[in-house]
């Protein structure tokens, strides 16, 4: 299908873009340090325990070769009550290390923890109330699981590089720092074999292991290819068998499993070159440098103890080496995740006001003089062409028309979702721009046609329309929308549970749980897009009675799919493609004799007929 790859890019975990390593992008993370607030001495304590941590791990070689080396030591009979007692004296300092780099570990992951967590707390809720702010436009030409990938995928990326990866990538590049320079000062001839061998060793284990790595992401992909093949088939079941495609569906099921099995045959084949690699070319190499240590010790060159110190720090060096990528590219990664969140908390918002104060009440006259307008994501296409027409304070007011005739969009511009590039909308013969917006807002409801209830009770949805409102307030609201009887019918009723989007209820239930809300609002301008055009005969009546009382002293918009229902406006404007082509009561526009109105309104006649 043509788009399933575009929707398995869309909720790719590993989409997150790495950055460059440069300095702006840095200066930019820098930026995150602002919302640490009181905690920033958190960071640098847990600097010094990883480098304390880092200390250990450097100390460690010098003393095991220590131990190794008594071994392998000559002496008299004398001399091994000596090494005992030396042998009895690095063990006791091998625990109190090992002590030591436990207690450095705790305390620098609980510190970073700690510091990561105060951070992203601040940055999660900066993101999301910035987020929740943002106008229309931002939200139309965004996708919700990309926006929600943001808060969730890039913070979490953010959160691992600061709790793991920056501090790894500290420890390791201090390891191969400070034991590149010990291997040079124990022995410059060794340290040329090393540096000779292992960090070519370990930097062609990386790109084999990236290379397998990006097999197995392919795998995934393919996997997340079949199980929205899997996923699709079965919820549109109904229409697979209507259809009668039950092959089509297996052979392409079939396909994708196919080249499943292709890509982890080619990941399994890179996998065991890869670990045949690791014996071969790693192993040989260490053991290669152990050769050449031998020599040295056995003709005096390098004692024993030297040597398996050197070992072990050649251990160490390579493998720091061959982790440090990794953690670079994780770095990389939080970066990019970073310019990410940044892009949404530098966002132009709207200008709300979050703790919003008595506002003044709209009388609700409603004035659009030669608006014009077109959609930022569709701007060579005008959707209002010198669109105007008012409406009386209390009165209601039609939209009719065919789809894509505008009515909608007249909606969101009195709703100011979005400006006008032309022309000016008018409210109680004020530019609606001029009015403080949270103000604004707080005097116009809107009922839709599809209601999106949120997945809490029926109270809090009925309360949405309202902070703090009391109970009192909330059951009068229900009763006016002819819902008190409904909610009284559940056991739990107003603690109702609604599910997610409202779906334990009706489209009638939710109708009027919509209006409730509204009512409670009391909004001056109420915006109705045909509440009732996909309802029962029974629902329809109670929701039309509950609009009804709803209208009554309000400034009334009402976008008409059916024309039945708008009768008794005391306005009807009727748009053609973007232009106000009829306006007048409907006995008025039924009279005329080639009229648009007339037109829909002998077609829906003799459709319902």
């Amino acid at each position: 299908m043509p788009n399933v790859r575009g929707r398995i890019k869309a909720n790719d975990s590993d989409s997150i873009v790495k950055a460059k390593l440069n300095w702006t992008n840095i200066k930019k993370t820098f930026r995150l340090f602002n919302y640490v607030g009181k905690h920033k001495w958190k960071f640098f304590l847990g600097l010094l325990f990883l480098a304390g941590t880092a200390y250990t791990a450097l100390t460690f070689p010098k003393l095991i070769g220590d131990l190794m080396g008594l071994i392998g030591s000559n002496g008299e009979n004398i001399h091994q009550t000596e090494k005992l007692n030396t042998a009895y004296h690095i063990g006791v300092e091998l625990l109190i290390l090992f002590a030591f780099q436990a207690i450095f570990s705790f305390f620098r992951v609980i510190t970073f923890t700690s510091f990561t967590e105060n951070m992203l707390v601040s940055i999660r809720q900066a993101a999301y109330s910035k987020l929740i702010q943002m106008p229309m436009r931002f939200f139309s030409e965004r996708q919700v699981a990309e926006l929600n990938s943001r808060l969730a995928s890039d913070i979490t990326q953010i959160s691992e590089s600061f709790t793991t990866n920056i501090a790894e990538f500290f420890r390791q590049s201090a390891v191969i720092i400070g034991g590149t320079i010990i291997i040079c000062l124990m022995s410059w001839k060794m340290a040329l074999v090393m540096l000779s061998v292992i960090p070519v060793i370990a930097i062609l284990t990386l790109f084999f292991a990236r290379y397998i790595r990006n097999i197995s992401k392919q795998v995934q992909d393919k996997i997340a290819e079949s199980n929205i093949v899997t996923g699709e088939g079965l919820q549109g079941i109904s229409n697979v068998k209507t259809f009668t495609n039950e092959y089509f569906e297996i052979s392409r099921y079939n396909k994708i499993t196919q080249d499943i099995m292709r890509l982890a045959m080619k990941g399994g084949l890179a996998r065991g070159a890869f670990f045949s690699f690791i014996i071969f070319c790693l192993l040989g190499a260490i053991i290669f440098i152990v050769y050449i240590g031998i020599t040295m010790t056995l003709q005096g060159e390098l004692p024993a103890a030297k040597m398996m110190s050197f070992l072990f720090y050649t251990v160490f060096v390579a493998a720091s080496i061959g982790g440090i990528a990794e953690q670079v590219a994780a770095i990389q990664r939080a970066i990019g995740a970073t310019e990410r969140v940044m892009d949404i908390i530098d966002g132009e918002a709207e200008k709300i006001n979050l703790l919003p104060q008595p506002s003044e009440r709209l009388k609700g006259k409603i004035e659009f003089c030669e608006v014009g307008f077109s959609y930022p994501s569709r701007a060579d296409f005008t959707v209002l062409k010198k669109v105007t027409f008012n409406i009386e304070s209390g009165n209601m007011l039609a939209l009719v028309g065919p789809s894509g005739s505008g009515k909608s969009t007249i909606a969101s511009l009195l709703l100011r979702f979005y400006e006008p590039q032309n022309g000016t909308i008018l409210i109680d013969g004020k530019d609606i721009r001029s009015y403080d917006l949270t103000d604004y807002r707080s005097n116009i409801a809107v009922v839709p046609q599809d209601v999106l209830l949120f997945g809490g009770t029926i109270k809090e949805n009925i309360a949405y329309g309202k902070a703090h409102a009391t109970d009192n307030e909330i059951a009068e609201a229900a009763k006016q929308a002819n819902a008190w009887d409904f909610i009284q019918s559940f056991p739990d009723k107003f603690e109702t549970k609604v599910g997610e989007r409202g779906v334990q209820l009706s489209g009638g239930q939710r109708q009027r749980i919509a209006i409730a809300r509204a009512i409670l609002k009391n909004p001056s301008i109420l915006i109705l897009d045909e509440a009732t055009s996909s309802l029962d005969s029974e629902s329809e009546r109670l929701v039309q009675e509950a609009l009804d009382k709803l209208m009554k002293g309000r400034t009334s918009i009402v976008i008409a799919h059916r024309l039945a229902t708008i009768r008794n406006a005391d306005k009807i404007i009727v748009l053609e493609q973007g232009l106000v082509k009829e306006s007048g009561t409907h006995a008025e526009l039924s009279a005329l004799t080639d009229g648009l109105y007339k037109s829909l309104s002998r077609l829906q006649f003799e459709f319902a007929s």
